[in-house]
């Protein structure tokens, strides 16, 4: 359930991200009102989730999820480039998420430093 509050903050992120470029500087009516409620329908659902996450964790998850889907939202709609270096760096963002949920996982003492 943690995860389901937190993965909604991120696409209200994403929605919003999105929304934010078809404002074209919030001259746009629509989009500048889709942008403003998607922040904050996200910083309530990351407020939530903060709850069950540490915050570091769960910051991480939605800043590294949501500029890896924004960025693959800019590619599909915006055309914008598609490049090894881009590749490997929404690559490195999800190795990072996945490696931050398992560190959130394991046993206290595991996390613990002598």
């Amino acid at each position: 359930m943690k995860m389901l509050v937190l993965l909604g903050a991120i696409l209200f992120e994403v929605i919003a991200t999105t929304s934010l470029k078809m404002s074209y500087g919030f001259t746009k009516l629509i989009p500048s009102l889709v942008t403003v409620i998607g922040y904050f329908c996200s910083f309530y659902l990351l407020s939530l989730a903060l709850k069950s996450f540490s915050l570091g964790t769960a910051y991480a998850i939605w800043s590294g999820l949501g500029t890896a889907i924004t960025v693959i939202v800019g590619v599909i709609l915006w055309h914008e480039s598609v490049s090894l270096p881009r590749i490997i760096g929404i690559l490195l963002v999800i190795i990072g998420v996945i490696m931050l949920n398992v560190a959130e996982s394991l046993p206290a003492e595991v996390h613990q430093t002598q």
